[in-house]
């Protein structure tokens, strides 16, 4: 008897190219298309040099405090969902009784019940690395910001001109890295949906995919904040 079904492989082949080929358009589009990643970046670029014209930074020194404990919130919460699906995976046997009691959840055979829930710990695994290196990019970039030139010793300014740059592009990086766990998340919702039936896991991953893209590409806090840079740049 083989473990999955056509339909369940079928399903399975989609996830894995809708995860990865979103993430490859995302990342495309924003090339020539504003997202939310590129509008937090311009933003972000007027933040730091904003920052070099004042004398105290312990308001900035905060700001980004808070997005580090942000990120470390999600690995440290990652982390105890992972001890959760192990704890499943350990006791599968009573888990899929328990799950066959359900009216709305297919018949599952035990080989397919445990490889379903190593699908969804190794989405988690994925977020978990993604977080923990966004925590430690957010802790080279408090250094960056200890380091940070004083205003009046600016030169010519080049120096501030490339220091802004370092450090829009250090905390971009420990931004994206975020993005890519919070987005595993989002599609470890779909995974949800397999355990019902293949074809309501292929809607929600379809599902997923088309929030993702509006709240990039398409959603009011996009407007809100391309609006905020251009009033910027004026």
């Amino acid at each position: 008897m083989p473990i999955f079904s056509l339909n369940d492989w079928i399903a399975l082949s989609l996830f894995i190219v809708c995860w990865g080929g979103y993430t490859y358009f995302a990342n495309r589009q924003m090339q020539g298309e504003v997202n939310l990643s590129r509008a937090l970046t311009e933003l972000r670029g007027n933040w730091v040099g904003k920052m070099l014209e004042r004398d105290m930074r312990i308001a900035d020194a905060t700001v980004l405090g808070i997005l580090q404990r942000t990120v470390t919130f999600f690995a440290s919460t990652t982390i105890f969902i992972l001890a959760g699906l192990l704890a499943v995976l350990g006791a599968s046997d009573k888990a899929l009784k328990l799950a066959h009691t359900l009216p709305f959840v297919a018949e599952h055979s035990q080989a397919a019940w445990e490889l379903k829930i190593l699908l969804m710990i190794f989405v988690f695994i994925y977020a978990f690395f993604k977080f923990s290196w966004s925590v430690r990019q957010y802790n080279f970039a408090l250094v960056m910001f200890g380091a940070a030139p004083h205003h009046e010793d600016d030169g010519n300014g080049e120096e501030r001109k490339e220091y802004v740059q370092c450090s829009n592009e250090l905390l971009t990086s420990a931004n994206n890295s975020f993005n890519y766990g919070l987005r595993a998340y989002t599609f470890s919702m779909a995974t949800i949906a397999w355990f019902v039936h293949p074809y309501l896991f292929i809607g929600s991953t379809f599902w997923v995919v088309a929030i993702l893209y509006r709240r990039e590409f398409r959603s009011k806090t996009l407007a809100a904040m391309k609006s905020a840079n251009k009033s910027l740049l004026r």
